[in-house]
């Protein structure tokens, strides 16, 4: 079972969810997912501070009623209140902040191909404003506010590791836009003005920067920070330090991306996940009969545990080679490595 809350509310029960009064019971038990939420709070988030005599019997109704789409072992009762059991892969905002955490790390550690994978893979768990069903309710939203920054956070990571890799020209476009949503936002028009630069456009870098003055001093009344006033300097003066450095690293290629969604696989993904996660683990072989979906299987598995691993998840594809003499070195190909003279 998954519980999306990064866009509407979704979750992925046999019985859907579809009272306005149970999502919101729902939304207020996995802001706080594993945690003992008391009955007092959740009377207080779905009535406000004029509940009806009979909301406490009304919350266990409620609860009840859920239990039948969530089951018995996942809706537990905890005095004071109630607790709701999810693993963090079932639950989207989880995943986003640990490959949030795990792409701000990497980029951290000058490994700019690993964090765009990890920051691209945490950003495309968005579906929409995260709860935007309950724009009505301000603790929801609290939360939804909190989450929007850390996506904010992770698109300008992203997009630092893109320009790390050299890819200024198919970022101009995505940055333009960004640009126009957050037009107070400096990060992304210093990304914009380098990477525009450095696809030898330097009129255009340098009318950011005259457009980011304009909107900052009419709009909030101050000048461009340091940083971004000394971008433009240098972008005048062609600084040097604007260029690409060379890369050190060898590019692998990422994981392949599924056209569908996986569905009904979770015990699967799920026994994959733990023994991965042990360390006496080397190999994890699936089996089965040919057509059954092993390689969309070990896919799935293998993007929700690239944030385990400092180097990434890699596809090697071997069904094409007819000389076994081949799968080494293909296997290192992918991996980018090189054999070394007198190795």
């Amino acid at each position: 079972m998954e519980f999306r809350i990064l866009g509407p509310l979704e979750v992925s029960s046999e019985i859907p969810i579809t009272a306005l009064k149970h999502r919101a019971l729902l939304t207020h038990l996995l802001l706080r997912a594993n945690e003992v939420v008391s009955a007092d709070a959740l009377v207080d988030a779905l009535w406000g501070e004029r509940p009806p005599a009979s909301a406490r019997k009304l919350l266990q109704v409620y609860v009840s009623q859920l239990r039948k789409s969530l089951g018995d072992a996942v809706l537990l009762t905890r005095a004071p209140g109630y607790l709701i059991v999810v693993a963090w892969p079932q639950l989207d905002r989880a995943r986003f902040e640990r490959l949030l955490e795990e792409g701000s790390e990497a980029l951290g550690e000058g490994n700019p191909e690993l964090a765009s994978s990890l920051l691209a893979r945490a950003l495309a768990l968005w579906r929409g404003p995260a709860l935007v069903d309950f724009a009505y309710d301000s603790l929801v939203q609290a939360e939804a506010r909190r989450l929007e920054e850390l996506r904010i956070s992770a698109l300008e990571q992203r997009i630092e590791a893109d320009v790390q890799l050299g890819r200024h020209v198919q970022l101009v476009g995505e940055l333009q836009a960004l640009v126009g949503e957050h037009p107070f936002q400096e990060r992304f028009r210093a990304q914009l003005m380098l990477v525009l630069y450095r696809s030898g456009r330097q009129t255009e870098a340098v009318d950011v920067y005259a457009d980011a003055r304009r909107v900052l001093v009419e709009e909030l009344g101050i000048e461009p920070s340091r940083e971004l006033h000394e971008l433009q300097r240098a972008i005048l003066n062609h600084d040097a330090g604007l260029r690409q450095p060379p890369s050190e690293r060898p590019v692998t290629a990422p994981l392949p991306t599924p056209a569908t969604r996986l569905i009904g696989r979770e015990r699967e993904l799920d026994e994959v996940e733990r023994l991965l996660s042990l360390p006496d683990v080397r190999l994890v072989t699936i089996t089965g009969p040919g057509g059954i979906g092993k390689t969309r299987l070990a896919l799935e598995a293998g993007a929700r545990a690239s944030a385990q691993f400092a180097n990434g998840v890699v596809f090697v594809g071997l069904a094409a080679l007819s000389d076994h003499a081949l799968v080494t070195p293909t296997i290192a190909e992918a991996l980018g490595i090189k054999e070394q003279a007198g190795a």
